[in-house]
């Protein structure tokens, strides 16, 4: 009477494992297009961000941080975030590192935004996928990796496929947010001037929801970044690699140095997209 007893079974693992079986017999060839649009995608940011002088990107970084943020030793600032992870010789590393995360999120924002867009428009559509990113997001992330691993294999597009899956969830609850929130009277002005709900959804609900829709974009950046030690484990390379050697290797000073570099890259582009929303919030109070 303790124990549950084991007649009670539901064999869900065997459901999923013969889902995940079939899946890879018939549709084998999905993936590898999948694979190579990802691939591509990525080795375009990896080949601008390492074919770039170091010196130059620094530079840029420096004058996004005084544009974005109106002051110039806020973009100080940053250059020197970035000197200091060239000076611990992790440069390249973190330049593979932002070419995973801008993939990820460049494809996530594929992803996310047309569903949030849907949620907004549809209660029936918002009750079904809810619960579906209420799962995504309380999974265990180390989950991500075992679809990944086995559809793509080793390598980049795996880390990369897990990271999007990972970093999804909040632009689409947040460009749905955002789009609800929208001043019903706005929306109405718009219809009664004879305005399509295509006009109303791009003219009228998206410019006002973009404030949300920019701190979703900042927060699947970071959600992404936070993916980097993870999906290293399946052999994309970049500062997570390095902390997952450092420790293996019981190395702490190695740890520490790749870990400071992940912490660096993070605040950079938390600033950086935080900014936009913060302007978008400001413009659009201003109107």
């Amino acid at each position: 009477m303790i124990e549950f007893p084991k007649v009670i079974s539901i064999p869900l693992a065997d459901w999923i494992d013969a889902i995940m079986n079939w899946l890879l017999t018939n549709m084998e060839q999905i993936f590898d297009i999948i694979r190579f649009i990802i691939l591509q995608v990525m080795l375009s940011f990896e080949n601008l961000f390492t074919m770039v002088p170091w010196f130059i990107i620094i530079i840029l970084v420096f004058l996004a941080g005084w544009k974005f943020l109106g002051k110039w030793y806020d973009g100080f600032a940053f250059a020197l975030m970035l000197f200091l992870i060239g000076t611990f010789g992790y440069w390249e590393l973190a330049m593979l590192t932002l070419s995973i995360v801008f993939a990820a999120v460049i494809f996530s924002l594929l992803i996310g935004l047309p569903i949030g867009i849907v949620m907004a428009r549809s209660d029936r559509a918002e009750s079904i996928i809810k619960p579906i990113l209420d799962g995504m997001q309380t999974m265990p992330s180390f989950v991500y990796l075992i679809p990944a691993l086995m559809f793509f294999g080793l390598g980049k597009v795996p880390a990369i496929i897990a990271t999007i899956i990972y970093a999804v969830p909040p632009v689409i609850r947040l460009t749905n947010v955002g789009i609800r929130t929208v001043d019903k009277e706005a929306v109405e002005a718009a219809l009664a001037f004879g305005a399509t709900p295509r006009m109303v959804l791009f003219d009228v609900q998206l410019p006002l929801a973009k404030p949300s829709i920019m701190v979703g974009v900042n927060q699947t950046t970071m959600m992404a970044l936070a993916m980097v030690v993870i999906g290293s484990m399946i052999g994309a390379k970049g500062l997570g690699m390095e902390v997952l050697l450092s420790i293996n290797r019981i190395e702490v000073g190695r740890g520490f140095e790749a870990g400071i570099s992940i912490v660096l890259l993070a605040i950079i582009i938390d600033r950086l997209t935080h900014s936009f929303a913060k302007n978008d919030y400001t413009n659009s109070t201003e109107k």
